[in-house]
């Protein structure tokens, strides 16, 4: 059952304006990032459905986050189909990501009042998740369709479009400002949030420190 309802979670995801995404198969890893990038500031997460049993994985980020970060809310992304997305917000999402637009998808979420954020590529593809519910739609892979350009140029005829970037995002200034410039609603951000490196030294206040820089940038070129 989800803990926030669909108002909170675009709210959170609209004021703080990043979204982490991340996938790690051992338990205790993903607690320790995600604790990390709570104390960084991060109040929305997104966590990918990519590997063997990640839902096991979730389900324990879920209770661990009632108690250990219990204003976080824990979404599930790289999601393709019905049946996964209801697994997952039975498991407790609060909201689902996908790569693409499933409409069959938006039916389950919409029955919950989950927000459900399809990946689009193109204006009729976000046109069409709009049309069946999405609030805000998710411009992937957003450096190789076009980029800040293309948001900036969906957004002249539909100034009403929230949308969030996944891919060539980085926690730099200079991208950062180009992004909300063109006016997204927020961004996700994967691996250059949570450098290899790190996740192997288990250098976690390194990554609360790029959470903080990165929200630092965000306000201000907001």
């Amino acid at each position: 059952m989800a803990k926030f309802n669909k108002i909170k979670t675009l709210s959170v995801m609209q004021s703080t304006g990043m979204v982490p995404v991340f996938y790690h198969a051992d338990i205790e890893t993903a607690q320790k990032v995600l604790k990390a990038c709570y104390e960084g500031g991060v109040r929305v997460f997104e966590f990918t459905n990519r590997g063997d049993f990640a839902q096991e994985v979730f389900g324990a980020l879920v209770k661990y986050a009632a108690k250990e970060c219990p204003e976080m809310i824990l979404g599930i992304g790289s999601i393709v189909d019905p049946a996964t997305a209801a697994m997952y917000i039975q498991l407790g999402a609060n909201f689902v990501v996908g790569p693409c637009f499933n409409p069959e998808i938006s039916k389950v979420c919409n029955r919950r009042l989950i927000p459900y954020i399809p990946g689009c590529g193109s204006v009729s593809e976000i046109g069409n998740a709009q049309e069946a519910g999405s609030d805000v739609c998710k411009v992937f892979p957003a450096g190789n369709v076009g980029g800040p350009s293309f948001v900036k140029n969906v957004k002249a005829p539909m100034p009403w479009s929230m949308l969030m970037v996944t891919g060539g995002v980085e926690p730099t200034k200079e991208n950062l400002t180009a992004w909300f410039k063109a006016g997204v609603t927020c961004v996700g951000m994967g691996s250059n949030l949570f450098p290899a490196e790190m996740i192997k030294n288990q250098e976690w206040g390194k990554i609360t420190s790029l959470c903080q820089e990165a929200f630092t940038i965000i306000e201000s070129v907001r």
